[in-house]
């Protein structure tokens, strides 16, 4: 059903017209919640340091995480100390909670598992995420900056900057939930778009600027031991894959050479505490590394590749230059006054 409907979403066909009525009152929706923080009447919580949110207008991922993590990096080398805050989605809690690298997945979330593991920055999640950056800032009071991880639709915390990402697959049919991907109408007021690919058209009037994406050249196990993919090629492989796009992921590492003998679409954040490996003996594991998180407690044999997103030089510059006037990096520890 899942994959019906994301097909549907690319083409205004027969089902996206069934569902289109349902699309309007969603809309009105959205744009009531919008003016009612446009005018005033819902209050935004400001945290004190500059706040910048990786996100998307569809449903389903676009990359936003590897983004994240090349994101965090940069700034780390401009001489900020950032920390993350996300809603952990697909957790199974609702508190405020730091996430630590052996914190449970189905506690914190997967994604801002992954985070933790791959930045060793402060990550933080809950259902608010002005309550997450507030309790990373008082237990980390050297961050100087946030990123979101998601978060677009998110208009109680107030930010700096708002970054739209997307993938190949652009805006799709252009419709709204349930009859099209958009979360919200598109084009929307950011301050630059990161695309996989060409760009949606419209494609209002923020800076574009582009996505270069790759598969690592090494997979890596739950010890730590690493393998080069060049090491699989010609071994067959089951390969698996609980992310929005997995098909993606099949592709590219075909595209590196890999025998995939049997390939397996499992849901988006789907937990693997019932997954069962197949039968067939001689099968080696292949699987992203926000999967690995969940499943190599129960296969620590399973090998993960890692994702890495190249962030455009011309966009490094452009951030750079926005964050250029707010506070020092080397400042840092001093917060100004917030708003709930």
């Amino acid at each position: 059903m899942r994959q019906c409907l994301r097909r549907a979403w690319q083409h205004k066909g027969a089902l996206a017209r069934l569902l289109w009525p349902l699309s309007l009152p969603y809309r009105a929706l959205v744009a009531l919640r919008r003016a009612l923080y446009g005018r005033g009447w819902l209050r935004r919580s400001t945290l004190g340091v500059p706040v910048i949110v990786v996100g998307n207008v569809v449903a389903g991922g676009a990359g936003k995480t590897p983004v994240v993590i090349a994101l965090v990096r940069h700034l780390q080398a401009r001489g900020w100390r950032p920390g993350i805050v996300s809603r952990g989605h697909g957790r199974r809690t609702r508190d405020c909670r730091e996430v630590l690298p052996a914190s449970a997945p189905a506690d914190v979330g997967d994604e801002p598992l992954l985070l933790a593991r791959r930045t060793a920055v402060p990550v933080f999640v809950a259902a608010r995420r002005a309550d997450a950056g507030r309790a990373l800032l008082a237990a980390h009071p050297d961050c100087d900056i946030l990123v979101c991880d998601d978060g677009l639709q998110h208009l109680a915390l107030a930010r700096t900057l708002d970054l739209c990402i997307f993938s190949e697959s652009g805006v799709g049919n252009g419709w709204l939930l349930p009859a099209g991907p958009l979360r919200e109408p598109w084009p929307r007021p950011v301050d630059a778009l990161l695309c996989h690919g060409a760009p949606p058209a419209p494609a209002g009037s923020a800076p574009v600027f582009t996505l270069r994406r790759a598969l690592a050249p090494c997979a890596v196990n739950a010890v730590g031991e690493q393998r080069p993919l060049s090491s699989l090629r010609g071994q067959p492989l089951h390969a698996l894959a609980a992310v929005a796009a997995p098909e993606a992921f099949f592709a590219m590492l075909r595209e590196r050479g890999l025998t995939l003998a049997s390939v397996e679409s499992l849901p988006d954040h789907f937990a693997f505490d019932s997954w069962q490996r197949p039968p067939r003996k001689g099968l080696e594991l292949i699987c992203t590394e926000k999967d690995a998180v969940k499943l190599w407690h129960l296969h620590p044999e399973a090998w993960a590749v890692p994702l890495q997103v190249e962030l455009e030089p011309r966009f490094l510059d452009w951030l750079d230059a926005r964050l250029a006037p707010l506070s020092s990096p080397q400042a840092g520890g001093s917060h100004g006054p917030e708003t709930a």
